[in-house]
């Protein structure tokens, strides 16, 4: 897989993002399932959001995914996609499939309202009084969803067993939110290893790398 100019996938991201938020803008989700699948894809960058964009994501947020005359918006939905295109991140067989599936939906609903209630506290407002005193109970809050993850992945090397899913990229990218080291997920060590084992993939480490090239050296405000 490569970032080809002339690829029929194109992603649409943001041109600039602030610091903190750089590999972690959820373009990254797409990216890595590209990867997986040795798929090309282009990089188109908007910002500030010009009115027609909503036509594409109604919301102005990102990303936004266009193959031929397909338009999809919404992370869960894009990597749900391209792994339609490959039983490396989806199996063919209807149970194992469907268990793929639920979790994303599990990632996505189950988990990350609690790891962004959590990490927006400290990325958005770390000096209110208000936030400093709903930090202990939200990491808290945090901590029993991922007690239940844990608790599922047990001594299992993946969500299902052996084999990495769109599930388990979604659940990865999650837990990345709080950071790739130290935080809640570093105090349940079993999916501590796990969210090392996700990033370690090379599909990931390239998905990051080209992320990340997009925002290097650029100034407050600067789009790509």
């Amino acid at each position: 897989m490569a970032l080809v100019d002339t690829a029929p996938i194109e992603l649409t991201t943001f041109g600039w993002v602030p610091p903190f938020a750089r590999g972690q803008v959820r373009d990254l989700r797409v990216r890595w399932a590209l990867e997986e699948i040795g798929a090309d894809y282009c990089v188109r960058t908007v910002g500030p959001v010009p009115p027609e964009y909503f036509r594409e994501q109604p919301f102005g947020q990102v990303p936004a995914y266009r193959e031929g005359d397909l338009q999809l918006f919404e992370s869960g939905a894009i990597v749900q996609h391209v792994g339609e295109k490959d039983e490396r991140l989806l199996p063919r067989d209807p149970a194992p499939r469907a268990r793929a599936i639920q979790w994303t939906y599990a990632a996505l609903n189950s988990v990350e309202p609690y790891v962004m209630g959590y990490a927006a506290l400290g990325a958005f407002y770390p000096d209110e009084e208000w936030a400093k005193l709903r930090k202990p109970s939200a990491r808290a809050e945090l901590s029993k969803r991922l007690d239940r993850v844990a608790d599922w992945l047990g001594d299992r090397q993946w969500l299902e067993g052996d084999r990495f899913t769109i599930g388990d990229l979604m659940m990865v990218a999650v837990l990345r939110i709080t950071g790739d080291e130290g935080g809640p997920v570093a105090e349940h060590p079993t999916l501590d290893a796990y969210r090392a084992r996700g990033i370690a993939r090379p599909a990931f480490q390239r998905a990051l790398a080209d992320q990340l090239a997009l925002y290097a050296d650029k100034p407050k405000g600067e789009a790509a």
